[in-house]
């Protein structure tokens, strides 16, 4: 270790932010640890993803910017643990397909490759990413803010656990994930979050004391990064208040949420009451509330991350992970396990549990290998892993708010010959029974009809939702039938009579609306994050041509993907000008 290094890790020994691991790397140590205690521990934090993200799942972005209620917190049932297509975890099999495939030292431009050839859908700086790869534009460039505007949201977060996983005390390994997997998609502190997440992972397989397994995971960031000053705030704020998590909730929520210097606007505004935000920032220091306030209770982890609002199952995801690798798939409650469902094949990937345990089991002996670690035979003929310690290199220091040079990177032909993303998938029949919303939408907009509404995602009227009262939700039947609006209009004679519309989306899809005066298209119009400004877009449409005509106007919402397909219509009416 070069004498900058080592002076590195001392002054960061004496500030109390790289405990005894990190510090003991400069005296060639190492770690032990039974492999057969690995595998309880890995097998364990893919136990802990399933229960938090399958717990925390009906509650995603439904409370923002304000603390969940206590009773609004679904009950666990352990079927909930089989949690098979989710984005939290789906995506991170892809990459280990990928280190399975083409070793750990795979380019990431072969990452970048298959990641583009993935079928499952996605959102945010994920789908910003992939789309970005599929045209062409290769990593790290995918993920840069010039052509990614979610580049430091949450998205390499909740899907780095894996990265901890496979690399048990191998905080520098982490980090080279993250720059492999990371740069498809994140840039800055979209990065460094989830290898704040990955080094968390690693060193969970060897304490149980969440303050020791934060302080491992910020020492795999840049100390300068505002990311590290989160993680550094939240330790300081729960050592003032140990017992008292809504206290430093409402710390966090004044300076990651409401301070436009910490919530740059890539994706998310400053925040407050129903202001959403999947900034990596906030919604990581929401898991830190649940590993540390938890106090290691399974539940209280999972629950007080969900509790803290916005993203809401990702991040008891990244906590429950975490927190069940300290414990051990022996030692969890039954109840998160008994209804496992062993033959549960993960959305888009070759993967079910036995085979995905199988897979890490094989990555962390190459990973060992290559860090110059080796499995010894103890007296009891079990196999131990002997793992040297080291100290984390971190990242070097890049701002999504300020940043860097793109690094011109394309696909070269013979590359993007490769890149073959699957096909839609084929039209579905009706997903569900037909919902009677008549109530509500005369209720909402006396005169309106609805037809063709499905029942998925509970359409009906909404007293509030996303900061708007008196919101209808309606839900596609199908991907083939969308679900109607239709009123018969007297289209006024009056100057420039307009059709006014305030719709809005799920953050976690889109849909797309459609317009028509009998069988006449007026206007077609995607509703998603990129068309809308806080979740709502505003629509008028020009009735012109079609004054003093009666008309049926058809209000369309229309499935876009056959994923949180729901719309949210805040206004509806006609008015002449």
């Amino acid at each position: 270790m070069g004498r900058t290094v080592t002076l590195v890790v001392l002054g960061l020994f004496l500030a109390g932010l790289v405990s005894g691991p990190q510090a003991a790397a400069a005296e060639g140590k190492v770690r032990r640890l039974p492999v057969a205690e690995y595998v309880s521990r890995m097998k364990a934090g893919w136990i802990g993803q399933m229960a938090g993200v399958g717990w925390g799942g009906p509650t995603e972005f439904k409370v923002k910017g304000e603390i969940i209620p206590e009773d609004r917190v679904p009950q666990w049932k352990p079927e909930l643990i089989n949690q098979f297509h989710q984005d939290d975890i789906y995506v991170e099999m892809t990459f280990l397909e990928t280190l399975e495939r083409y070793g750990l030292d795979c380019p990431i431009r072969q990452a970048g490759i298959d990641f583009a050839n993935s079928g499952y859908p996605l959102w945010h700086a994920n789908r910003a990413g992939r789309d970005n790869l599929r045209s062409g534009i290769a990593p790290p460039d995918s993920g840069h803010p010039q052509f990614n505007q979610h580049a430091d949201d949450i998205d390499y977060q909740i899907e780095a656990d894996y990265a901890g996983l496979i690399a048990p005390g191998m905080p520098n390994l982490v980090i080279r994930l993250g720059e492999t997997f990371g740069r498809l998609m994140n840039y800055g502190d979209g990065v460094y979050g989830g290898q704040f997440v990955g080094g968390m992972y690693a060193e969970a397989f060897f304490t149980a004391d969440m303050v020791e397994v934060a302080k491992a995971g910020l020492a795999c960031i840049p100390a300068e990064c505002q990311y590290a000053e989160m993680v550094r705030d939240v330790l300081a704020w729960y050592a003032k208040d140990p017992d008292d998590w809504q206290k430093t909730w409402n710390l966090i929520e004044e300076k990651y949420h409401k301070n436009s210097a910490y919530t740059h606007g890539l994706c998310g505004k400053p925040g407050g009451p129903g202001a959403g935000s999947i900034d990596a920032k906030l919604n990581g220091a929401y898991i830190l509330m649940g590993l540390l306030y938890g106090k290691g209770d399974p539940d209280q982890t999972i629950v007080i991350s969900t509790r803290c609002g916005q993203d809401s199952d990702c991040n008891p995801s990244n906590a429950g992970g975490i927190l069940f690798t300290t414990i051990g798939f022996e030692n969890l409650p039954d109840k998160y396990t008994s209804a496992l469902n062993p033959e549960g094949t993960f959305s888009h990937t070759p993967y079910t549990f036995p085979k995905l345990i199988e897979t890490c089991k094989n990555l962390v002996r190459e990973a060992l290998a290559k860090t110059g670690g080796k499995v010894e035979t103890g007296a009891d003929g079990q196999e131990v892993f002997v793992i040297p310690i080291e100290a984390p290199r971190p990242s070097a220091l890049i701002k999504s708010y300020e940043p860097g040079p793109i690094a011109n990177a394309r696909f070269t032909d013979e590359e993007m010959a490769r890149i073959k993303p699957p096909p839609p998938p084929a039209r579905k029949a009706p997903q569900s029974p037909k919902k009677d919303i008549a109530k509500a939408v005369a209720a909402f907009a006396p005169g309106w009809t609805a037809e063709n509404c499905g029942t998925e995602m509970d359409p009906g009227l909404r007293a509030e939702w996303g900061g708007r009262k008196n919101v209808l939700v309606t839900h596609p039947l199908s991907e083939a039938a969308g679900c109607v609006l239709s009123k018969e209009v007297a289209v006024p004679a009056g100057t420039r009579p307009t059709l006014r519309l305030v719709v809005g989306h799920d953050p976690r899809g889109d849909w797309t609306l459609v317009v028509k005066a009998d069988d006449t298209v007026l206007a077609r119009q995607k509703i998603s994050s990129t068309t809308c400004t806080d979740g709502w877009r505003t629509i008028e449409v020009d009735l012109s041509p079609l004054a003093g005509k009666t008309v049926r106007l058809s209000l369309v919402n229309e499935a876009d993907g056959w994923s949180w397909e729901a719309g949210y219509w805040a206004e509806v009416g006609v008015r002449s000008q």
